[in-house]
């Protein structure tokens, strides 16, 4: 941004003062900053590259120049502070007019602390990092974080600001585990399959997404039965099973509710409640 300045003339005569209109203008900034994330959603234990871009369209060279970051730190409505991004150490790069520089000087406490970057005159600097989501990091409807950097000198403490704001991933995050009971069996013995899906993001699994499970039974399983979330299925209508052993669901057949989240208000830590869904098939050997 541009800083403004405004000025006012003053006339003295015989005792009196005569103050003339104000006149204002502005100092055009010769430095200018911005942030970008390379990726505008987040997910909970990923990591994030941010990349800062100074720019010098001024005639003289800058040095000695400091970035901070608030590595996205809020505060809840009780009053408390919780910093949910932590920076990947060993992770920034550097680099002036498109060349590679040695690696700044880093701290990272609650802020993210670059310092000594310098700007060649009618230059840039490029400054790229990674920061790793942590606990600290909000989830649930409208989750975001923004965090905001600063770029200071010796003698001036906000020459030029930026901030990026990213978003809670929007998607589903399955994991799937499969447990046999019992595990020793004689032949012609019953066994059953629990098959238990888990969701851990923000968005359910409804039928549209299509998601089919599949897997080959050995040994063959006879008189195969299976039920999903409680409810009985029909071979045929919710999955096939095959001559080799081959269990397949159809389409649009297995569905699994979003996650749920909390914070601690205590500690401030979020905790993942995944949603879950269940498919049991039972048959003998």
């Amino acid at each position: 941004m541009a800083t403004p300045f405004t000025n006012q003339a003053s006339l003295f005569y015989n005792g009196n003062i005569i103050n003339s209109n104000i006149t204002s203008g502005y100092i055009a900034d010769t430095v200018a900053m911005t942030k970008t994330a390379l990726t505008d959603t987040y997910e909970q234990n990923g990591k994030l590259t941010y990349v800062i871009t100074v720019t010098n369209a001024g005639e003289t060279p800058i040095s000695n120049l400091s970035i901070t970051d608030n590595l996205g730190e809020y505060t809840t409505q009780t009053g408390e502070s919780y910093t949910p991004l932590s920076y990947v150490d060993g992770s920034v790069l550097y680099f002036v007019n498109g060349t590679v520089q040695p690696a700044p000087a880093v701290t990272a406490a609650t802020a993210l602390v670059i310092s000594g970057i310098s700007i060649p005159a009618n230059g840039n600097a490029i400054i790229a990092y990674e920061a790793q989501i942590n606990q600290y990091a909000p989830f649930g409807t409208a989750a975001s974080i923004t965090n905001n950097a600063v770029l200071s000198s010796i003698e001036k403490a906000d020459i030029a600001s930026a901030s990026e704001t990213i978003t809670l991933a929007d998607t589903a995050a399955l994991s799937i585990v499969k447990v046999l009971s019992p595990d020793t069996v004689e032949e012609g013995g019953s066994v059953t399959y629990t098959f238990t899906i888990e969701n851990r993001g923000a968005a359910a699994i409804t039928p549209d997404d299509n998601v089919t499970l599949s897997d080959a039974f050995t040994p063959f399983l006879n008189n195969l039965s299976a039920v999903f979330n409680g409810t009985p299925w029909t071979e045929g209508t919710n999955y096939t099973y095959d001559d080799t052993g081959l269990f397949t669901t159809n389409d649009n057949q297995i569905t699994v509710p979003a996650a749920t989240y909390s914070q601690d208000a205590q500690t401030g830590v979020w905790t993942v409640t995944p949603g879950v869904s269940t498919l049991v098939i039972s048959g003998t050997v």
